[in-house]
């Protein structure tokens, strides 16, 4: 038997997401932009019900693709609105199409959004060695810098709480409790 973290429980969609993503690092744009539309989207849900939703997500926002978001207008967001797929919340939608276009700007500017956003990492994760959940932070200095920097660039639902869960969710911090398997897999870099 496995031991993961204590967040997990046993719903396999979480399970799978704790053992195969969860952590991960990640460095392909259009996967970075999905991190940073799925993690506003769950501001005040739980991660869980994001999850259940993702695939939906994954349709009504066009397979993620930033350019492609960015280039909706008034009609996309009143289609994606009656979406049951999705959560249907105007200023979440709104965000992700605003956000699309504000990633691009920082592609244009840094080459690709990983490069930015990693830099505020020094381009390693952190390794943290929790021993229980209830040691991790909603937040941290880092997480309050990136957070004011895509801010000062109109990027919103970007909060610095929000930015650690995208940390945590993209590999950039790994947060997994070290009596968590993937702790240990996952400091190897596998």
């Amino acid at each position: 038997m496995l031991t993961r973290c204590a967040w997990v429980g046993d719903e396999p969609l979480y399970v799978a997401y704790h053992d195969q993503e969860w952590g991960v690092p990640v460095h392909d744009d259009r996967s970075l932009f999905e991190f940073l539309v799925l993690e506003g989207a769950q501001a005040g849900l739980s991660w869980l019900t994001i999850l259940r939703k993702r695939e939906g997500y994954r349709k009504a926002f066009l397979g993620f693709d930033p350019a492609k978001v960015a280039a909706f207008g008034r009609t996309d967001v009143e289609r994606l609105l009656t979406d049951p797929e999705i959560v249907r919340n105007r200023l979440k939608v709104e965000s992700a199409i605003t956000n699309a276009r504000r990633f691009l700007e920082v592609q244009g500017e840094f080459g690709s959004f990983d490069a930015y956003v990693w830099g505020f990492v020094g381009g390693e994760t952190i390794q943290n060695r929790w021993s229980d959940t209830a040691e991790i932070p909603a937040k941290t200095a880092t997480a309050e810098r990136l957070s004011a920097d895509l801010k000062r660039r109109g990027f919103r639902f970007v909060g610095p709480t929000i930015m650690y869960a995208h940390m945590q969710a993209t590999g950039m911090v790994n947060d997994h409790t070290l009596g968590c398997f993937r702790w240990r897999e996952l400091e190897r870099g596998e």
